[in-house]
């Protein structure tokens, strides 16, 4: 992974800034990293080894460009022009661009932007949900042929449904932060904007987890070596139809346990059969009314991605419909949140037919 970082230091200008690595790692050496210098490697994407080949090649992957700045900085304006002439030479690399100033995009583009160049990926980061709010209809407006979005460090759930379903975020990422003073990342904040990815059929990956780590109410504290690869081991990284969360291991709850924690809640708990829902099964019988529930499961939550997920289930008309919805059956990220059954994969027969059990059971319970 090559990175290019044409000049160094940066200014603070949001949350996601406060603990820096960039700021942490100078200040380590005695550094001022507010202050802004142009590198000797500013013109790395045209060095040249002695043969007279450039150093840097496509097989050497993504060329990260700025990871120790940004690169639409107001102080680097007047280098800004000269990078992008580089960029547009070496056509045979893709550049990623990270930037917090999705702003000032508009008048930092070279005047042969058109609708944006094939090797250019911009990636806008929102570490929030008010900067989310503020910079990705910015980040949409613009032209731009590869749209990135990392929320790194996430610093509280953050919904961009709504913006991913425009069909012009190629990517997102999530991740934790690291550092001694790392502020706590929630894996449920991870889960909800891989759900939203899934839904929308985004590829969505879980990068880091930071340095503190909070997972079913208990906190961690990782070593920064572990924080990717607990991250990758947890398999919540998404491709769409690549079968990749097959591989995520989790357990499904303890029956009477769900049941007591579904009573709990003000929404599940207020469904219960009709009269007339009532009459149904007992006229149709238990065994016709698991038929139906495993068509209706078969048929509307197997997929990977179900058709309008979230909405495919009516609110009545059918017992099981009313079963669904009381014990969280209804739609796959209701399936994730109460059963543990993850989003983004195809359910096995096993996962259809416990299902099916737990629907079966609350309308047994509710006809007796």
């Amino acid at each position: 992974m090559p990175i290019w970082n044409p000049w160094h230091g940066c200014h603070k200008i949001s949350p996601g800034c406060a603990n820096c690595y960039v700021y942490r790692r100078d200040e380590s050496i005695g550094k001022d990293a507010s202050v802004v210098t142009k590198t000797g490697d500013f013109n790395l994407p045209l060095k040249k080894n002695r043969q007279g080949e450039y150093k840097l090649t496509a097989g050497d992957g993504i060329v990260f460009a700025c990871m120790t700045s940004d690169f639409f900085l107001e102080d680097a304006d007047e280098w800004r022009q000269d990078c992008w002439d580089m960029i547009r030479k070496r056509r045979d690399l893709h550049f990623h661009i990270i930037t917090k100033r999705i702003d000032r995009f508009e008048q930092c583009m070279p005047s042969d932007w058109g609708d944006g160049w094939d090797n250019v990926t911009i990636c806008c980061t929102c570490e929030n949900q008010d900067r989310a709010d503020h910079r990705l209809p910015i980040f949409l407006r613009f032209p731009i042929k590869h749209r990135e979005v990392i929320c790194e460090p996430m610093l509280e759930e953050i919904n961009m449904e709504k913006y991913l379903r425009t069909g012009l975020i190629e990517h997102v990422s999530c991740g934790g932060e690291s550092g001694d003073n790392a502020r706590p990342c929630n894996f449920r904040w991870i889960q909800e904007v891989r759900r939203e990815c899934v839904r929308c059929g985004v590829p969505f990956t879980f990068r880091q987890t930071g340095a503190v780590f909070i997972k079913d109410g208990k906190i961690y504290h990782l070593d920064r070596k572990l924080h990717t690869s607990q991250a990758k081991k947890s398999g919540y990284s998404y491709v769409p139809g690549m079968g990749s969360a097959d591989a995520i291991r989790y357990r499904t709850p303890d029956r009477q346990m769900l049941f007591d924690r579904l009573s709990k809640s003000d929404f599940r708990s207020r469904f219960h059969l009709s009269e007339k829902d009532r009459a149904y099964v007992t006229e149709k019988g238990a065994d016709t009314i698991r038929r139906h529930a495993q068509d209706f499961v078969e048929k509307r939550l197997s997929a990977e991605n179900p058709e309008n997920d979230g909405k495919q289930t009516p609110m009545r008309g059918h017992p099981v419909f009313a079963a669904q919805h009381a014990t969280a059956c209804c739609c796959r990220s209701c399936l994730e949140k109460w059963h543990n059954i993850p989003c983004g994969k195809c359910l096995t027969a096993d996962e259809q037919s416990y299902i099916v059990d737990v629907i079966m059971d609350w309308i047994k319970n509710e006809m007796q």
